[in-house]
């Protein structure tokens, strides 16, 4: 027959098994790090990143634009993320994973670029980088690409430019803004 002694080591590694691990909510000034599945290759590559939440709790999505961020835990936040997506009918079945990393991730500020160019995927900001510079940072148009149509998402506003004029080209960035180079049309626009 066990004593108390004995039986006392066994009852906390049992309750340690079966109690439920507190979960990590997500905090201002710290970084989450975002991948999607179920959407093009493309959009992949442009929402796959490590965004940080601002000093206001939220992060800035392509497309989307701000999601409130702190104070949820990450699954909620994916959650969240996939009923966006679905509501502004950008994606019908995106599957999102979210892991929050420490505020020591965040090593610069970046702006998105996305679509038909060389390298999508973040490109860092630096004051005064512009549409033109954030393209060719991205390798530029691959051969598929558009500069006639190219989309600049910030916040929860876009705008179409045609970066054959030079004035489109010199529209200066702001961290976080999401550009998306199209596909050529049929008539290789």
């Amino acid at each position: 027959m066990m004593n108390i002694k004995q039986i006392i080591p066994i009852i906390l590694v049992m309750a340690a098994a079966i109690l439920p691990v507190a979960a990590q909510t997500i905090e201002r000034n710290q970084a989450v790090s975002i991948s999607v599945q179920g959407v093009p290759d493309a959009d992949r590559s442009t929402i796959n990143s490590t965004y940080p939440v601002s000093q206001n709790g939220t992060i800035n999505m392509p497309y989307i634009g701000e999601v409130r961020a702190a104070g949820l835990l990450p699954e909620r936040l994916a959650a969240n993320l996939q009923e966006r997506y679905r509501e502004a009918q950008i994606y019908t079945n995106p599957t999102f994973q979210v892991i929050a990393t420490s505020s020591d991730d965040i090593v610069q500020q970046v702006v998105t670029v996305g679509g038909y160019v060389g390298r999508p995927g973040p490109v860092p900001y630096r004051n005064g980088l512009t549409l033109w510079q954030a393209i060719q940072a991205a390798g530029g148009e691959n051969a598929f690409g558009s500069i006639r149509r190219v989309r600049l998402f910030r916040g929860e506003e876009s705008r179409e430019y045609d970066l054959r004029n030079d004035e489109a080209k010199r529209i200066p960035l702001r961290p976080n803004d999401t550009i998306e180079v199209p596909q050529k049309n049929i008539w290789g626009q």
